[in-house]
């Protein structure tokens, strides 16, 4: 397994998560970039990784739990931004639980590396 700094990872990711909801509290989304990771370091960390690792099923469910944080992200900002902001808010508890996931699957693979690296 390649090792990934998973602290920084996390820390990327909470990063961004955070930038976003300070968006989407001021209402200001005109510089933020919501999906397909373009504003997400923690994107770039994962397509950084070597082919085993992406092979990993945990890694695998990484990628899918983060693009499905992006596409919950990207929801929140079209209904804000075409006056359904109520419809919006709704969508907040989704974007945090998915957050958590992402967290919890980064946990896993820090403990699968330091497993391998033992």
């Amino acid at each position: 397994m390649q090792k990934i700094d998973f602290d920084e990872a996390i820390r990327l990711h909470n990063a961004w998560r955070r930038q976003f909801m300070n968006a989407f509290a001021y209402g200001s989304y005109a510089d933020m970039p919501l999906s397909d990771h373009r504003g997400c370091m923690l994107g770039y960390a994962m397509a950084a990784t070597d082919d085993a690792t992406r092979a990993l099923p945990q890694f695998q469910q990484l990628i899918t739990a983060h693009a499905r944080f992006h596409v919950i992200a990207n929801e929140i900002q079209d209904l804000s931004s075409n006056g359904m902001a109520d419809a919006a808010d709704l969508m907040l508890p989704e974007l945090t639980d998915q957050s958590h996931r992402l967290a919890n699957l980064l946990d896993e693979l820090r403990a699968m590396q330091r497993d391998a690296q033992a």
